[in-house]
C-alpha cells in the first residue's frame, strides 16, 4: 500500500522522497488550467514513454531522470502495479519559475497577442503576418509559472531581470537548441513541431531539464501534409481538446463541461499516432 501523494497537480501526482521525487502521470487531462472528469485511457503511459524517450535522446543535456523502472523505485513503490509505465523517479531540483517556450510558427496565444497588439512576446512585428507563419528563426517567448491561475507570458527582458543574465542566456540557448534538433527530426516523419515548452531546475546552481519534454501536452505537433499559411493545420496534441472547447460557450471557468466520448477517443488515437512517429524518428540514426 503506497501513501497519498505529497502533491496532486492537474494531471500528475508527486511523491516527495527527500532528495528525489516520484512523478506519476495520470490519465487526467486539463485545458485552460481546468481538469476534466473524463480521463483519456493510457494518456499517462503514452506521455511518460514519449518524454523519457526524448530525455534519453539528448544525453548531452542534463535532466532529472533517474529511472522509469518501477522495480528500482524505493519501497513501498517498487511493488505497486499501478505505477508501471506511468511513473519516473527523478532528482529533486529547485524549480526555475519560468516556462521556456520556443515557437517556430505563429499560433496560439502568440497569434492572439499579435492580432490584438501587433506584438509577439511584447516585441513589435510587421503588419500582415498570417496565422501559422513560420519564423525565419524560432523565437523564445518565456512565461512566468503561477501556482494559481494562468501562466503569464512575459518579455525576454523580464525573465532575464528575474533569473539573471547568465542563467537566462543558458536557458534560452538550451531551449532553442533542443527545439531545433527535435523539429528537424520530426520533419523527416512529416510532423511539424510548431512550438514547445521546457522547464528547468537547479541542482548545485546548475540548470537541468525537469518536468516533461516534447510531449503532446507540452507541445504542438502539426500534420505537415495539412500545413497551409493562414490556417491551423491538423494536430497530434492537446490542441484538439482546446479547439473543441473554443467551439462551445464554456467560459473557461469551473465546472468543466462533459467531454464527448468521440473526442476522448480522438485524443487517444492522435497521441498514439504521434508516439509511433516519435519512436520511428528516434530509432533512425
Amino acid at each position: 500500500m503506497i501513501p497519498s501523494p505529497s502533491y496532486k497537480g492537474k494531471v500528475r501526482d508527486v511523491y516527495d522522497l527527500g532528495d528525489s521525487l516520484l512523478l506519476v502521470a495520470t490519465d487526467r487531462i486539463s485545458a485552460f488550467d481546468v481538469v476534466f472528469e473524463e480521463p483519456v485511457l493510457d494518456k499517462g503511459k503514452i506521455l511518460t514513454r514519449i518524454s523519457t524517450a526524448w530525455f534519453r535522446h539528448f544525453p548531452e543535456i542534463q535532466n532529472h531522470l533517474i529511472t522509469d523502472d518501477v522495480s528500482k523505485f524505493p519501497p513501498p513503490f517498487q511493488k505497486e502495479e499501478s505505477l508501471k509505465g506511468r511513473s519516473v523517479l527523478v532528482k529533486k531540483a529547485k524549480r526555475i519559475d519560468f516556462e521556456c517556450v520556443v515557437r517556430g510558427y505563429l499560433t496560439g496565444s502568440a497569434w492572439k497577442e499579435y492580432k490584438t497588439d501587433g506584438t509577439i512576446a511584447h516585441v513589435k512585428y510587421p503588419q500582415g503576418i498570417l496565422e501559422s507563419y513560420r519564423f525565419e528563426t524560432p523565437i523564445f517567448t518565456p512565461a512566468r509559472k503561477n501556482d494559481s491561475g494562468h501562466d503569464e507570458n512575459v518579455s525576454e527582458s523580464t525573465m532575464e531581470a528575474e533569473v539573471g543574465k547568465e542563467l537566462f542566456a543558458v536557458l534560452k540557448n538550451l531551449s532553442l537548441q533542443l527545439y531545433n534538433k527535435a523539429h528537424d527530426l520530426m520533419a523527416k516523419q512529416g510532423i511539424l513541431l510548431c512550438d514547445t515548452k521546457f522547464e528547468f531546475g537547479l541542482i548545485d546552481g546548475k540548470p537541468i531539464l525537469i518536468d516533461e519534454i516534447l510531449t503532446p501536452d507540452s507541445s504542438r505537433y502539426w500534420d505537415g501534409s495539412t500545413y497551409e499559411l493562414g490556417k491551423t493545420p491538423a494536430s497530434f496534441d492537446k490542441q484538439i481538446l482546446r479547439n473543441w472547447l473554443e467551439s462551445t460557450d464554456w467560459d473557461k471557468n469551473p465546472p468543466a463541461p462533459a467531454l464527448p466520448e468521440s473526442l476522448i477517443l480522438e485524443l487517444r488515437k492522435k497521441y498514439l499516432e504521434l508516439e509511433d512517429k516519435i519512436t520511428l524518428c528516434l530509432s533512425q540514426k
